[in-house]
């Protein structure tokens, strides 16, 4: 199945680089469909990564000296937002990464990133073989680093609480309940998901659906949203004391994840990294060993 930065492209309603379309290996719907909560007239929210051209990877390929002469433009991530497409009757924000950067900002458990690797299966629309390797390691990116990230992802949405004058599709809700149930379920999903990945080193995006809809319904007062946000907080807080998920990621296995997710899209990676003298890398490897265990020694 062709992903849907190409379906919109050969109808000519967006225009990505001309080598990005071929080359996007991870799409998914995120938002509201994702968590459970979509109504009919819910966007819909596409986040993916591509594998750029070699050269844009390696920039010494193509005998790029950084600082120096042409450069290669880098390539972080295309996006393009309210694409209607006439054929569904959908209006897509589309956002697909360069996937280093994006194990970049998964290694740094950013919560979007993360959440886009939890994702149920039926929220998958393209997927390839090198996707599906990222798939069956996601749990390497998740350390209690995420706390950080997470709480201060729900702090931004309780501060916007905080604005009763709200400009847009909100401003009606606002009138109506009293405070914006967008951020407030946001703000109870995203402490959700950081429990799970604290106390079960996983994530279900639509465990708490229920409540989830109960809230952007409006029918929970602003007032126990709140309350709930605090004591989830202090509870969170013991957890991650209490926490046997690792303290920081596995950089070396998640940068050979990604050296693995290249190479087979690529083929052989010669000449593209370079992994030392083995030699003198060995005897360093012994000297540090013999350093740690001086005293056995003395």
């Amino acid at each position: 199945m062709s992903s849907v930065i190409e379906r919109l492209r050969q109808q000519g309603l967006i225009k990505p680089p001309t080598w990005l379309a071929g080359n996007v290996r991870y799409e998914t719907v995120m938002g509201s469909n994702c968590y459970g909560v979509a109504t009919d007239d819910s966007d819909w929210d596409m986040v993916g990564w591509c594998v750029p051209p070699k050269d844009m990877v390696f920039p010494h390929l193509a005998g790029i000296i950084q600082g120096f002469g042409r450069q290669i433009q880098k390539f972080v991530c295309y996006q393009k937002h309210h694409v209607y497409e006439d054929a569904s009757g959908r209006t897509y924000d589309l956002n697909c990464y360069n996937i280093v950067h994006y194990f970049s900002l998964c290694l740094d458990c950013n919560p979007n990133m993360i959440d886009s690797l939890f994702v149920p299966r039926d929220c998958i629309v393209h997927s390839s073989q090198i996707a599906e390797m990222v798939r069956e390691s996601r749990h390497l990116f998740l350390h209690k680093g995420a706390w950080f990230r997470y709480k201060g992802y729900a702090y931004s949405q309780l501060h916007k609480m905080d604005n009763k004058k709200p400009e847009g599709k909100r401003k009606a809700g606002v009138e109506k309940h009293g405070y914006c149930t967008k951020f407030a379920y946001h703000l109870v999903r995203l402490l959700g998901e950081i429990e799970q990945i604290l106390q079960e080193h996983n994530i279900d995006l639509r465990r708490n659906r229920e409540h989830l809809k109960a809230i952007r319904r409006g029918d929970v007062s602003e007032a126990d949203i709140r309350k709930w946000a605090a004591d989830k907080e202090h509870a969170l807080e013991a957890l991650y004391v209490s926490s046997t998920l690792r303290n920081t990621p596995d950089q070396d296995a998640i940068k050979q994840l990604l050296l693995d997710c290249l190479e087979e899209h690529y083929g052989s990676l010669d000449g593209c990294i370079t992994v030392g003298n083995q030699p003198i890398l060995a005897l360093r490897s012994i000297a540090d060993i013999i350093d740690k265990n001086r005293g056995i020694f003395s």
